[in-house]
């Protein structure tokens, strides 16, 4: 048997440290939690795109009675990015979560589809896209890339 280690880096700041760019998008990931719709969980995520352009598109989870049909707000943001506008690169991801209950002092990781979600769209756009997961006590975990948080996605290579 051989054993294939896999290592997840990720930087740690404050977001004091983040850019003034970088640091709006935090804070428009932040504005987006108001706008979830968690009548289930009571687990709101809220998320927000950075496009090469500088605009910033938001997006947060939206629940369903039929779970299945639930919307994390990582793919609305980048769904909302595609369509209001579709020929800029998508540079950064920031993603941060409240929970009613107890403070988040650990990064909340965007769920296996998202991270396929934008793991495509680095594919697509052939360029990475770095991910912010800010916690209660705005640390921002950053991750380069998609790639990083699943070093073995699924692409277009295994349909050929």
């Amino acid at each position: 048997m051989n054993l294939i280690e896999v290592n997840v880096k990720l930087s740690v700041n404050n977001i004091t440290d983040l850019t003034e760019i970088e640091r709006t998008m935090v804070i428009e990931a932040v504005h987006q939690l108001d706008n979830a719709y968690a009548p289930y969980s009571n687990f709101h995520v809220g998320a927000a795109v950075l496009l090469e352009d500088g605009n910033i598109h938001g997006g947060s989870n939206q629940e369903n009675a039929s779970y299945p049909l639930c919307m994390c707000g990582e793919r609305v943001a980048l769904y909302h990015s595609a369509i209001a506008s579709p020929n800029v690169k998508i540079t950064s991801l920031a993603i941060t979560a409240r929970n009613q209950y107890h403070k988040l002092t650990q990064p909340v990781m965007p769920c296996g589809a998202c991270r396929q979600v934008i793991l495509e769209y680095e594919q697509r756009q052939n360029q990475k896209i770095k991910i912010y997961l800010r916690t209660d006590d705005d640390k921002i975990y950053i991750s380069e890339s998609a790639a990083n948080l699943i070093p073995f996605g699924f692409d277009a290579s295994f349909l050929k």
